[in-house]
Formats: structure tokens, sequence, C-alpha cells
């Protein structure tokens, strides 16, 4: 059973420029573990325009109730590729509360635009 969906969209240039405009916005939004590549390098910004994108998607699946915190829904990707969500605190109570057993993530960036879709599944 479907319980909630959400979407998306973040203009990447956009995203970029608050993060330079605000350095400490990029540790309020993400774990630091989200942050880097498996190599270590530091994830381009239209990765994290999409990680936002999903966590943005995760609150709209939640009907996005007000308190949730954004480093509460974390995006890894599997060694395969696929990526995943994580989530703790603020987000797993709303999701518990909602009967949310699996989440479905899927991430896109293309032509100045990054997206995200997430599926609750109960």
């Amino acid at each position: 059973m479907i319980v909630g969906v959400g979407i998306d969209v973040a203009e990447i240039d956009r995203f970029a420029e608050a993060l330079e405009r605000t350095p400490q916005l990029a540790d309020r939004l993400f774990l630091e573990r989200e942050l880097y590549l498996p190599s270590g390098e530091r994830r381009g910004v239209a990765s994290l325009a999409a990680r936002f994108a999903a966590k943005e998607a995760v609150a709209k699946a939640l009907g996005a109730p007000p308190g949730l915190h954004w480093t509460d829904a974390e995006v890894y990707v599997e060694e395969s590729g696929r990526p995943r969500l994580r989530v703790c605190g603020t987000v797993a109570a709303r999701a518990a509360e909602l009967g949310v057993r699996h989440w479905h993530v899927s991430l896109s960036h293309d032509a100045g635009v990054a997206s995200a879709v997430v599926i609750a599944e109960g």
C-alpha cells in the first residue's frame, strides 16, 4: 500500500548560489557522509541538489508536517548504484505514525535541474 508520494525539483545553479551565500547551509541540510563520494571526493553540486530534492520529496510524502529535520533523512547509494533512504528521529517518527515500512527513491539531474521522487510504502 502506498502511504505517500513526493516529488521535488531544484534548480542546480540556484542551489549552488545558496550554498555559496550560506556556507553553513550544507551542514544544516546534509550529514557529512552525504557530502562525499565513497572515494572521499566532495560530491558535486548537481548530486547535492538531487539529494536536497529527495529530502523535500520525503517531507511531501509524509504530508509535509512541521518540525522535520533535514538530517533525519539520509540519501545514500548502494554498491549497485541504487539510491536508498535511511530515516531517523523526526522523519522516522512521522513515518511510523503513518505506517511507512519501505522507501523508494529516484534521483535525476539534467539540463540544470535536479529532481527526486520518493514513495513511502506501508
